[in-house]
This record gives structure tokens, sequence and C-alpha cells, in this order.
């Protein structure tokens, strides 16, 4: 390669290869360039691990005059015998550099390098990529070129490694903020924190369907079981809602304790009020019969569950609120108050559904009115309705 395509390129990566607006884009222009420049790259992999509760990391595979892959591989893979023989292991767990030439007898040791040496590689570079915070990351670079890399090539391929590693981890520090703002408090108000929205006072009014449920019983239930068994039994729970809420368009906000509080934002990108709260509904359903269908086995006993939620649709205020500098990204204002007033309602008729009267009339379905009933803190009472199909169950 010459020094002065080689300097060119680290200079690019330094610079923040500014070209590139994405990094599967800059995969393929760094492999592009270094082709260029003499490397004779066939394939090269960098992967990347995650602060993410459910994956393990992420891999960019760029081939020669294809489009780069992108992929995600979640923890299991840990406990794969393909993971505990693959050159990887070696770089993620000792910090090593592997190099595999397919005509040397030791690469069989590796039953990856058969699939390599089958595509007609000639020689494997795995290399350790190291962040600033000491956590150990890998690329992976395969040739065709008779005769494997030379000496020549391996010192371009450690040179172009260490800015490489640099722009990675910023790029990869962006992505984790972005994946732990969605874990932590969803996906619309992550992308506000990121965008700038940090200050308290910080707040927006919209107009959104709400959604309140929580656990019929479950303080009994904390009294009687383990509290390593009632997390469990409370993911679970989640589970059955989460899933159908996000599906159909809402955010979850906040967790608390056995009660979840989500919103369905209306604007002209989602629709209109009547085609938001039917997938709200839609979203209580599923949740209903997950619900119903969860089963705990605990010791000769199966925990079976209920749970109730309220549906209003009303303008809410959303954004920063709280004190000196530990703020929350949440909602507040009458229509958020009247949904846990609502809540609180399911449990006396015996209901799993209930909604109130302003989500009734904008979601146009067979609803059942339940009656008025005075709610704490408003100066009239509110009209209730249930859904026709539902049959009261009063627990005991």
């Amino acid at each position: 390669m010459e020094s002065s395509e080689l300097q060119r390129i680290t200079n690019w990566l330094i610079d923040g290869a500014w070209s590139s607006k994405a990094p599967a884009e800059m995969t393929a222009e760094a492999c592009e360039r270094m082709v260029a420049a003499g490397l004779p790259l066939w394939r090269f992999g960098i992967f990347i691990r995650t602060l993410h509760p459910e994956i393990f990391g992420r891999n960019f595979i760029w081939r020669e005059g294809e489009e780069v892959e992108i992929g995600t591989v979640d923890f299991e893979i840990l406990e794969t015998p393909e993971f505990a023989r693959s050159p990887l292991r070696v770089v993620f767990e000792q910090g090593l550099e592997v190099r595999g030439r397919m005509d040397d007898p030791g690469s069989k040791h590796f039953p990856f390098f058969d699939d390599m040496r089958a595509e007609g590689v000639t020689d494997y570079v795995a290399t350790p990529m190291q962040f600033l915070d000491g956590s150990v990351h890998a690329t992976s670079w395969t040739t065709r070129h008779p005769g494997g890399f030379t000496d020549e090539h391996i010192a371009a391929i450690h040179t172009i490694v260490k800015p490489l590693a640099r722009i990675t981890e910023i790029i990869s520090l962006r992505r984790t903020a972005e994946m732990l703002l969605d874990t932590y408090v969803g996906n619309r108000a992550g992308a506000r924190i990121l965008g700038g929205q940090i200050r308290r006072g910080h707040n927006d009014t919209m107009q959104a369907a709400i959604w309140l449920s929580d656990l019929r019983g479950f303080t009994a239930l904390s009294d009687r079981l383990p509290a390593e068994t009632v997390v469990e039994i409370l993911n679970h729970y989640f589970d059955c809602q989460v899933a159908a809420i996000r599906g159909h368009g809402g955010e979850v906000l906040k967790f608390m304790g056995d009660g979840l509080l989500a919103v369905f934002p209306i604007d002209e990108y989602v629709g209109d009020a009547a085609h938001v709260c039917t997938r709200v509904l839609e979203a209580a359903r599923e949740s209903r019969a997950s619900v119903e269908a969860l089963a705990y086995p605990v010791g000769d006993v199966v925990e079976r569950f209920r749970f109730g939620v309220a549906l209003h649709v009303g303008n809410i205020l959303y954004g920063n609120i709280g004190g000196g500098n530990r703020l929350d990204f949440t909602c507040i204002g009458p229509a958020v108050n009247l949904a846990a007033r609502l809540e609180k309602i399911t449990g006396r008729l015996g209901r799993t559904v209930v909604a109130s009267e302003g989500f009734a009339n904008v979601c146009h379905h067979d609803w059942h009115e339940l009656g008025e009933f005075p709610i704490a803190g408003f100066s009239k009472a509110q009209r209730v309705y249930g859904l026709t199909e539902e049959t009261p169950v009063v627990m005991a």
C-alpha cells in the first residue's frame, strides 16, 4: 500500500468520515478506500458490544461488490458452541489478535474457517479494537489474495484500526445514549432529550390518548410471595402490555409499582383522534388476552392474573418536571388525573377496560354506559363506559 494513500484514509477517519452519513455508509466507504489504496480486502467485519438489556452486540459486514449487512445478536450467542469456538471469542475475552491462514493446519481449530475456505479465502485476521473505557470490540479482515496478507498489509491494518476505533466509539456512544433513553424514558421522550430538550420548564402541550393500568391484588401478591418472584411476575405482566402498546403507536412513560402510564400522541402524522383511539382499544384487547393467558406456577399453585386499564383522551403537558438537577420526562394535567381516578373504578366495577365519556365518544364502538361516578378533585361526576363484550368479575 502507498503510505500517502494510507495517510489519507487515517486522516479521513480522524476527521469524522464526514462524507458518510450512517455507520453502514462509513463502513463501505472505508473498505472501498482501502481496496483502492492496495489492501486486498474481500470481506471486512466490525463487531461492537452494546449496553443494552437484550442485545449483546451489533455487526457490520462488508463484502466486495455487495451492500453492507447489519445484524444484531442477543446474549444467548454466548452459550452457543459456535461462539465457544469462534476466533472473535478470543478477541473479546482475551483482547488478542487472531490470524488464520487457510492453508495452515492449525486453522482447523476454528470451524468458521471452513466456511471462509469454501469461499476462496486465503487469510483471516481478527483484531481487538479497544475503546477509551477499556471495553474490547473487534474487527475482522479477510482476503482471497494468493499467499494471503503480506507484512505490509498487516501493518496497514494495525494503522487503520486505531482511528477506526475512535470514530466507532463516538458513533457507538451516541447509539448507546439513544438506546438507553429509549429503554428508560421511551423513544419519543428520548429523541427530545437527545435533541437538547433537557432544561426544567421545557414542556409542550399535546393531544393524546392516555392509558393507565394496574394489576389486581398486587398488595396481597407481594405479601405472600418472595420479592424476587414478585419482580419476575411483574416483568411477565408488563410484557403483556408493552408489546401491544408499542405495536399500536403508544409510548410507555412510566412504571409505578404495578402501574403503567402510556400515551398515544394524536397528530397529523399518526391520524386523527378516532383512528388513534381505535388503536388504543385494540392494544387494550390484546393486553387483556395476554394477561388472561398468563400463568405463573408457584409450588403446587398456578397464579392467574387480572388487571384494569382506564382509557381517556385529552390535552396533556409533556416535558421536563422535577427539582434541582433531577428531572423526569413525563406528562401531567387534568386528563392524566382523570385517567388515574378512572383506573380505580375498574376494580370496583369488576371490569378490565373502562373508558371516559370523551374516549367513548371518539372511539366508535359498542360501549355500555356504567353510570356516573363522583371523581375526587373534579367538580362534576363523570360518565364511565365499559365494553359490552366484557362480563363484570368482582374479585374477592
